[in-house]
């Protein structure tokens, strides 16, 4: 996989707009893969990266972090390489706008419905003319104003945008959804449409699954990059060969039960 910086050459960790340039580069050419992360510790966040992961979803809808905690998680991500995106709550406009000035660099934005949802995402998370995010140079992502304050405000606007599409609501209203200029990512999530459908958790359930190849057979028809998430290898094959290019493979802390269960079994 491509990395997004050397060390060596650098001495030090690529830039944000470094890493988002290449993540963009990388997905324009290729699906990329990352974990969900719910770990509060640095350390597994900057494995991530040395093991080889385009991106990890720092998660905070279903994590226990905080904005305050959230800050180390992406410093660790930028030491090794590996792209932070966030995964808020909700599409709350503070919200976003914080996870953006402590360095995210891309925002994957649950409960997606309508175009008016998508509307309001870019508007909390773009600085004009693309939106209104509020402006303060003084922060983290800026470099706390050691970036030039116009290279940032230009740079802050090509953070990854990831709209996530949970419900029959959504998939009713997917034109309206895939109408709206600056989204870069569709994500279905298959554990909330398998809710939705009244099959909760049986995300390989023949209405799932044909749900998810409806979102995206229409999503490709209209060029818009697809992702999803998978927890098998057998899953990640069947969504990449159908036009998936951001895969979200399991989650840390269900990787290393994995890896530390294997381990005993060979050993007992």
């Amino acid at each position: 996989m491509k990395r997004y910086f050397n060390s060596a050459e650098r001495g030090g960790a690529a830039s944000l707009a470094e890493m988002v340039a290449a993540f963009r580069e990388s997905l324009a050419g290729r699906v990329v893969v990352g974990p969900f992360s719910k770990s509060s510790d640095p350390a597994f966040v900057e494995v991530l990266g040395y093991a080889g992961f385009d991106f990890v979803v720092l998660d905070l809808e279903h994590g226990p972090n905080t904005v305050l905690s959230l800050q180390n998680l992406i410093r660790a991500a930028q030491v090794s390489g590996v792209l932070p995106i966030v995964r808020v709550k909700d599409d709350v406009p503070s919200l976003i706008g914080e996870v953006l000035d402590v360095g995210a660099g891309g925002i994957q934005v649950p409960k997606i419905r309508c175009a008016k949802d998508v509307e309001e995402v870019l508007r909390a998370g773009r600085f004009a003319p693309q939106g209104m995010r509020g402006v303060c140079r003084f922060v983290r992502a800026a470099q706390y104003s050691a970036t030039e304050r116009h290279q940032y405000f230009s740079q802050s606007n090509d953070t990854i945008l990831v709209l996530q599409l949970e419900g029959t609501e959504a998939i009713d209203n997917l034109d309206e959804i895939l109408s709206v200029r600056g989204v870069d990512i569709v994500f279905v999530g298959p554990y909330d449409l398998s809710q939705s459908l009244g099959v909760p958790g049986d995300v390989d359930n023949p209405r799932v699954v044909e749900a998810m190849r409806g979102i995206v057979e229409r999503c490709l028809k209209r060029a818009v990059t697809v992702g999803t998430f998978v927890d098998t290898p057998e899953s990640a094959r069947t969504w990449r060969d159908a036009g998936v290019r951001y895969l979200c493979y399991s989650v840390d802390v269900g990787l290393f039960l994995e890896k530390c269960s294997e381990v005993v079994r060979s050993l007992v």
